[in-house]
């Protein structure tokens, strides 16, 4: 049954086989630490590479996959695939199984879906002795996408832009907080009273990176040996926060990579006895970003479409118009958690609300901790709008509480996002304002 789904799904998708379509291979594959399968062969012969791990993005960003013995992969996995459990699409951070999910249930029984590897994404996994990984697809046995897969979900967002001419670009940086405790040991404080790697604000500053540079130079030398390419690290303002850029890429490359990025830092902090995390808002200082860059080419020649001259383009008005129009659903990837939402206070450096700024053209939308699926604006093509009203700037701009050396409140009064109160039983228009306003269905 492996060996059927498996080429169906080569059917279907031929760009993840390159095999059979060398002429599909993104531009990337020829950066160092990106392997092909006759490179993994010989690594595996000379002794190089003996696990490889089979991994996909779940629906918390996280990786989730198998560590293979790499002779089992080479005989068995690479030309069938594998399965897990479908219940890994249907769970909260805490691995806990949720309802609702109409392909996995405890009703209809936790069956499985195929792992179907995507082997242009092979490449060495340096931070990890004698290891290789690639990224998968999410198959039924018919050989058909598991729809909910999020870089699945991407995959066909960019098969869109692809039929109407264009291709999406993509970078993001991330900020993260290094404390000097394990993993292990910030557990059992329950997260309390840990010690950031910098005991000052270090935006930008090259005493307080090279504090911690050993632990930044492996996580910035590891990513490259897995084949992405790292623009530079820097400080950032919060205790022990620093951030980590990469240059653009194609929108899924980006987000492959976004996504073995993370949990590669961490791994390599655990190593160095160290700990980090990429939480909105850790504490009552700042909060890590993730900013996320998105340009348009035209898919032949290239072409910027979005921009003309210093400004945007009429496509590039309509690309911005159509996500701020969706802000309200784009917060759930924006920010999927109650973490998230902590971070929206006016005046810390994150926006309460979207607007465009000002100059050169961006918009500042209220995120934290997104998911990594792309949610790019709809084509000038399809739908037309207007961005509204740059006139008032970006929320960024006010100043922030703590750059200045002001002590971190409890409370901001007249906060833009404030705190629900609990609905009393028995009242229905309460409780949909409860939640957000939601109407109850007919």
């Amino acid at each position: 049954m492996r060996g059927q789904t498996h080429d169906a799904h080569r059917e279907t998708h031929p760009e993840t086989y390159p095999e059979t379509h060398p002429e599909r291979l993104p531009v990337s594959t020829a950066k160092p630490g990106l392997l092909s399968v006759d490179e993994l062969r010989a690594d595996i012969a000379a002794g190089a590479v003996d696990t490889v791990l089979v991994a996909f993005t779940d629906m918390q960003g996280r990786l989730a996959g198998k560590r293979l013995h790499a002779a089992h992969f080479l005989e068995d996995v690479l030309g069938h695939g594998t399965e897990g459990c479908n219940c890994l699409l249907a769970v909260d951070v805490e691995m806990n199984t949720v309802e609702g999910y109409e392909m996995s249930s405890w009703d209809r029984g936790y069956g499985d879906f195929m792992f179907v590897p995507d082997l242009t994404t092979l490449r060495r996994v340096p931070w990890q002795e004698a290891t290789a990984l690639l990224l998968a697809d999410l198959a039924w046995e018919d050989g058909s996408d598991v729809l909910a897969s999020p870089r699945q979900i991407l995959k066909r967002q960019t098969a869109r832009l692809r039929d109407v001419g264009l291709k999406a670009l993509v970078g993001t940086e991330l900020e993260f907080i290094v404390f000097r405790d394990t993993f292990e040991s910030a557990w059992h404080k329950a997260y309390r009273g840990l010690e950031p790697a910098n005991l000052y604000n270090g935006d930008y500053s090259m005493l307080g990176t090279s504090r911690v540079e050993p632990l930044l130079r492996r996580m910035r030398n590891g990513m490259v040996g897995a084949g992405m390419s790292v623009e530079s690290a820097k400080g950032e303002c919060n205790l022990g926060q620093h951030e980590i850029a990469f240059k653009y890429d194609d929108a899924v490359v980006t987000c492959d990579n976004h996504s073995i990025y993370k949990t590669g830092a961490k791994e390599i902090a655990a190593q160095e006895g160290m700990s980090l995390t990429f939480m909105a808002k850790f504490n009552e200082r700042e909060g890590n970003s993730c900013h996320i860059h998105i340009s348009l080419r035209g898919l032949n020649d290239d072409a910027m479409v979005l921009a003309d001259g210093a400004g945007l383009s009429a496509m590039g008005e309509h690309f911005l118009a159509g996500q701020q129009a969706c802000l309200r659903e784009l917060s759930l990837l924006l920010a999927p958690n109650i973490n998230s939402y902590k971070r929206f206070v006016p005046g810390s450096f994150a926006p309460d609300d979207g607007e465009v700024g000002p100059g050169q053209p961006h918009l500042r939308a209220p995120a934290g901790r997104p998911r990594p699926v792309v949610a790019g604006g709809e084509p000038g093509a399809r739908r037309r709008r207007q961005p509204l009203s740059r006139g008032r700037g970006t929320r960024r701009g006010r100043p922030a509480r703590h750059r200045g050396g002001a002590p971190p409140r409890r409370s901001v009064p007249g906060q833009r996002l404030r705190r629900r109160r609990r609905a009393r039983a028995g009242h229905a228009a309460r409780r949909a304002r409860a939640v957000g306003g939601q109407r109850p269905g007919p």
